[in-house]
């Protein structure tokens, strides 16, 4: 009798911050593969990379398209929605092209995939990745409306916000550490792409170019 050959599938993972890890994400998933039956072929990883990002930035969903692309996989995993982003566009878009090749999506928090078993589109499933990917865009607006009311509010109270006085690194000491960041600015990058690409904040950035120009 000819064995039945497991099922590829490639999982994707991604964190906001270099302090995060990637490691229980693709741990849980990884086991959920294994007692479904399917064989995992690739982990794509996105480390410190914002669920906001451009697309350009978004390498693990280029590299799950070019192996759906390829043939190599015919589902893929990940952790949550908020995994593949947290811009509307970037998701059903990922989504969609997903499906034009026959390749499904699961989503371990929910357990849902968007294909069915006989190969039709899933419509529950389209209603709640719609639902998930607004709430996550929503968390990420909420977070920031609350920071910069927190922020207002410290000012309105006169409290000094910022490094503290007398911690400020040195000109050389400040390019020195953020090498990476002083790389993508002579490179010609915004302050809003150099962070992105070196997952350092917008402030940073800032000091960093103010730093080079004088």
């Amino acid at each position: 009798m000819k064995a039945t050959s497991l099922v590829p599938v490639a999982i994707l993972v991604r964190v906001s911050t270099a302090k995060q890890e990637t490691a229980r994400q693709v741990s849980e998933l990884r086991t959920v593969a294994e007692s479904k039956g399917w064989e995992v072929v690739a982990v794509c990883e996105e480390q410190a990379v914002s669920g906001r990002a451009d697309e350009d930035q978004r390498h693990g969903l280029r590299e799950v398209e070019a192996l759906a692309t390829a043939g190599k996989i015919k589902k893929v995993l990940v952790h949550e929605v908020s995994r593949l982003g947290r811009r509307n566009s970037i998701v059903h878009a990922f989504v969609e092209k997903l499906e034009e090749l026959k390749v499904s999506l699961y989503w371990h928090a929910q357990g849902i995939e968007t294909i069915m078993a006989n190969g039709k589109r899933n419509p529950a499933a389209g209603i709640m990745l719609a639902l998930l990917a607004e709430m996550a865009r929503n968390e990420t607006e909420t977070l920031r409306e609350r920071i910069n009311s927190g922020l207002a509010e410290a000012r309105r109270k006169g409290v000094k916000l910022g490094r503290p006085a007398g911690t400020g690194l040195e000109a050389a000491d400040l390019l020195a550490k953020h090498k990476d960041v002083v790389k993508a600015l002579k490179a010609g990058q915004s302050i809003r792409n150099a962070a992105k690409i070196t997952g350092k904040g917008g402030s940073t950035v800032q000091r960093v170019k103010a730093t080079l120009e004088a």
